[in-house]
């Protein structure tokens, strides 16, 4: 890994996420539970969220720190395509400390969330 470089997931969500994420979370507001009039039921941020938690995750990163911005909604079949990129990489004695600045958009390029992560990645043994 080095400055520069870019990993990416993408996810559908499906009503039946946002329906665990209400008995996980406990988080039953009213648009998570009720169809908008369109039919759609809203997905909760930090469920969006999980995107870039799990780019982290395959980074072996230990966040410190996270910020979300949500530009917009996301609803149930949206699909969501979170770009994250190392902006920080620097190498100490036991970990090497990192940040990752990310972008996320759903199927028609707009943007629903952005954000950061400053974090460690603990150095191999």
């Amino acid at each position: 890994m080095r400055v520069g470089d870019v990993a990416s997931w993408e996810r559908t969500f499906t009503e039946n996420d946002i329906l665990l994420f209400n008995q996980v979370s406990g988080d039953q507001g009213v648009h998570h539970v009720t169809p908008d009039e369109q039919g759609r039921l809203m997905v909760h941020g930090l469920l969006t969220a999980t995107i870039p938690t799990k780019i982290g995750g395959d980074m072996n990163f230990i966040a410190r720190e996270m910020k979300f911005q949500f530009h917009r909604p996301v609803f149930a079949g949206d699909t969501i395509k979170c770009e994250a990129t190392i902006v920080q990489f620097e190498p100490a004695e036991q970990y090497i400390s990192a940040r990752t600045d990310f972008v996320c958009r759903n199927q028609h390029g707009k943007e629903v969330m952005t954000g950061h992560a400053q974090g460690i990645v603990r150095q191999p043994r």
